[in-house]
């Protein structure tokens, strides 16, 4: 996903207030005066062993997500390398286990150098697969082992094989203090059951090796891997506290090859693959292109597991600098309410609507560039109902699928998502979301 902008001076927080116009002295009022989010009450004060309130969002449902809050001592893992995180995933069988993170963890510390294959050359690559001599009507599938596609393909491998991490079953992962996190990891929930991910700041990994595609568009395209988190057929998973951002590799610093911007990065979070039962809260998502993604495909395989599942939470979140995806959903009944959405200049939308979505989207704040229409906020991909209700945008009630209604009048959006949210704690109105959300959103905000 294409993060174009830099944070500036202030930080997001500081920015998402004063692009609101909400005067830093005035948080403890609006706090007052609203009440605070029913925040998780961790046991004998370690928030390692914090639980999802029960209400708390699609991920409270049925039995609830308690991660690793039962490990026994002999489960409870502090780690400050990459090594040491992989062993303790590992470590100790099936039962539930806390992993502490202390400090930034590097998953590449020795660069991406360290994964190419003896042979592989970048010019060589570039050379042999420019569009004036390779052309755009032949992909690069059919290429063989010992070609410079061969070698990338070979190269990436590796780096797979290095960047991501499997996360079992009944886990907390927890930063220690307001400095921890991954850079370049990509933590992989797959077909699991009951995760904690929390107070963790997450760097997107950097696809060391990304694919040229000639076939993809009408110039060609640059394709990557890994998400920062992939929550694939699992179920019960709370994010909570979480920083994702692109940090020291933006968008904006990316090359261009062939014309097109040299794509070293894809998602900050995708929930596919009949995935069921989240809840993210308390986020800060940042300087993205395609940020998350809920169901991965239109086509007939995927809506035979997804329709039924792919429920989600988003609630008090921070959408800092995104240009798309917060997030882009498909079939799933996902509820997205006190959210802070602050736009910058390469905004696109926010909402997704796609194939059998079922959105609601209420009592949210939308921050947007001077002279930027309400209308971009709702995107239509396909015919799916969306309820849309209470949502400021620049200060001001919005009717959002009015606005994009009046703008997009061939392709209308149709109100009322045929379900109502029941799984909430606070709401707050519209009005104080950003001072409530800059006051507690993102890692290192742990109260």
């Amino acid at each position: 996903m294409n993060r174009r902008d830099r944070r500036d001076g202030q930080g997001w927080h500081g920015h998402a207030m004063k692009r609101a116009g909400v005067l830093a002295g005035c948080t403890a009022l609006v706090l007052a005066l609203t009440g605070t989010t029913a925040q998780a009450r961790p046991a004998h004060g370690d928030p390692a062993r914090a639980t999802l309130p029960a209400g708390d969002g699609w991920g409270s449902y049925g039995s609830g997500t308690t991660g690793g809050a039962a490990a026994d001592r002999e489960h409870v893992f502090t780690v400050r390398t990459w090594a040491e995180f992989r062993a303790a995933l590992t470590a100790g069988g099936s039962g539930p286990r806390i992993i502490k993170v202390k400090g930034m963890i590097d998953a590449v510390p020795d660069g991406c150098d360290a994964f190419a294959v003896p042979g592989y050359d970048f010019g060589a690559y570039l050379e042999k697969y420019a569009p004036e001599t390779w052309g755009l009507d032949t992909d690069l599938s059919a290429e063989p082992d010992d070609s410079p596609e061969g070698l990338r393909r070979a190269s990436a491998a590796r780096q797979d094989r290095a960047v991501k991490a499997d996360v079992p079953a009944n886990t907390t992962i927890i930063g220690v203090g307001r400095n921890a996190g991954f850079k370049g990891a990509s933590l992989q929930l797959r077909g699991v059951d009951n995760v904690i991910v929390r107070n963790l700041t997450l760097e997107s990994p950097v696809d060391c090796f990304p694919q040229w595609d000639p076939t993809d568009g009408a110039k060609g395209n640059w394709n990557s891997e890994y998400d920062s988190v992939v929550v694939h057929g699992s179920a019960h998973v709370w994010l909570d506290h979480n920083t994702f951002t692109d940090g020291e590799h933006p968008d904006s610093a990316a090359p261009t090859h062939f014309g097109m911007l040299y794509q070293q990065h894809d998602g900050q979070l995708d929930i596919v693959r009949g995935a069921d039962h989240v809840t993210a809260s308390w986020n800060v998502f940042t300087e993205h292109d395609k940020t998350i993604l809920i169901g991965n495909s239109d086509g007939e395989s995927a809506a035979a597991v997804d329709r039924g599942r792919l429920k989600v939470t988003f609630h008090h979140n921070l959408f800092h600098d995104l240009v798309e995806r917060a997030p882009r959903v498909r079939f799933g009944q996902v509820d997205v309410y006190n959210n802070h959405f602050v736009a910058g200049k390469t905004y696109s939308y926010s909402f997704g609507i796609g194939k059998e979505s079922q959105l609601v989207a209420e009592h949210n704040a939308f921050t947007l560039p001077e002279g930027t229409s309400p209308a971009k906020i709702l995107k239509r991909w396909n015919d799916a109902p969306v309820t849309a209700a209470h949502n400021r945008v620049d200060g001001r009630a919005t009717d959002l699928i009015a606005a994009h209604n009046a703008e997009n009048p061939a392709t209308p959006l149709r109100s009322g998502a045929g379900w109502t949210p029941t799984l909430r704690t606070t709401v707050h109105p519209a009005w104080a979301v950003p001072a409530v959300v800059a006051h507690g959103a993102g890692a290192g905000r742990l109260r």
